[in-house]
């Protein structure tokens, strides 16, 4: 049927849990997705081909602000890749080019990215791909490999094609995953909330007993905890 909404149409977040999720600045992926007001001064979306106004996030535009979140410590304006995305999504003819099976799954994939960064002169702080050993290799940037291992591939039902069903929002954490058909895209690990982790740790229940309680290993519960102090700290701090 025409109704199926393909996984990365599907609108799963509002833009506060995207900069909780992924320890963003409050406020941070409305930028990098809708674009912002400076003054008298319009700044277009990194993620939407324009402003839109519309407050939830799709699965597509949520991998995105993913990859954007690797190079937000890079010193370089974020909107600057901005080009390079807009390159990339006429090439490709797809609506999300930096979560695209073709983009990252494709031998041609790096080639295009490598051609597309020189064309539109992209700041060599954001590059996706980086030519190594004179010239002869192209590879990942590291924030692109960390992007790229974060991601989990699968065959989308009815399509065929190859789309990323959920992924790691924190690269170092990699069994805390979200998954946009499941407890509503919150981030969990083996099925159980990391949230509902952290409210017991909080609590006072030791890592033993929670481990316990939900059949997990300790170093999962532990790895839960961690990622939700780190995202809820940044969240919190910067929000403040």
């Amino acid at each position: 049927s025409n109704d199926v909404v393909r996984l990365q149409d599907r609108p799963v977040y509002g833009f506060g849990q995207v900069d909780r999720i992924l320890g963003l600045r409050a406020g941070t992926s409305q930028r990098w997705i809708d674009g912002y007001r400076r003054g008298a001064k319009s700044y277009p979306p990194v993620i939407r081909t324009e402003q839109t106004g519309v407050e939830t996030v799709t699965w597509g535009e949520f991998i995105e602000a993913r990859l954007l979140a690797e190079y937000r410590d890079e010193g370089a304006s974020l909107v600057k890749m901005r080009p390079a995305v807009e390159r990339l999504r006429d090439e490709l003819n797809t609506q999300y080019p930096l979560a695209s099976a073709q983009t990252w799954l494709a031998v041609e994939g790096r080639e295009l990215v490598r051609k597309v960064e020189e064309t539109v002169g992209l700041d060599r702080r954001l590059r996706l791909v980086v030519v190594r050993n004179n010239q002869q290799m192209l590879a990942w940037s590291p924030q692109a490999q960390e992007f790229a291992d974060s991601l989990h591939w699968d065959t989308e039902a009815g399509g065929g094609s190859q789309v990323v069903t959920s992924l790691s929002p924190d690269p170092r954490i990699r069994d805390v995953v979200v998954d946009p058909l499941r407890r509503f895209g919150e981030p969990s690990t083996r099925g159980v909330p990391t949230e509902v982790i952290r409210e017991l740790y909080v609590a006072g229940d030791p890592i033993e007993m929670i481990a316990e309680m939900y059949e997990l290993p300790q170093h999962l519960v532990e790895d839960a905890v961690r990622y939700e102090l780190k995202t809820a700290g940044t969240y919190a701090a910067l929000a403040g």
